[in-house]
């Protein structure tokens, strides 16, 4: 079932992954991570400038980026509870900014990094979730966003 999602209505926020392009210079977030789900991603929507706006990436490291924020590769990980917490904080902010007009959310996010985006549990009543907690599972995820219409 099509359940045509405007851009500015759907949101997709992913986890960073360990695998990054070595690069000495900031490339946008999209084209650094190689892991997970973020080249499937940035092959089916990282053309698409509209669609490309509405990816988030969440990151150890850095909080919530978007898509085309510059950085560089770095070694951090979330692995613990109070770790989640404190990104929680970090993040909670800037998500909660892009979520007004949002009434779709695709989360490939391992299930520390879900505790991060609060903002989004927040307003489970008005705005359908997808949770993928395997980032690696880009089938799952393609199949959400034909659902969507995203291409």
């Amino acid at each position: 079932m099509t359940t045509a999602v405007p851009a500015e209505h759907g949101l997709i926020v992913a986890g960073c992954s360990r695998r990054k392009k070595s690069v000495a210079a900031p490339v946008p977030a999209l084209d650094l991570y190689e892991g997970g789900c973020i080249p499937g991603l940035r092959d089916r929507l990282g053309a698409n400038v509209r669609l490309r706006q509405r990816i988030r990436i969440v990151s150890a490291l850095y909080g919530l980026l978007h898509a085309d924020s510059p950085i560089i590769p770095y070694d951090r990980r979330l692995t613990t509870v109070a770790d989640a917490n404190v990104l929680r904080q970090r993040v909670a902010p800037d998500l909660a900014a892009d979520m007004p007009a949002v009434t779709h959310v695709l989360a490939l996010v391992e299930p520390l990094y879900l505790l991060a985006l609060e903002p989004v549990v927040r307003r489970l009543d008005t705005i359908r979730l997808h949770w993928i907690p395997a980032p690696r599972d880009w089938h799952r995820a393609a199949a959400v966003l034909d659902t969507w219409g995203w291409r």
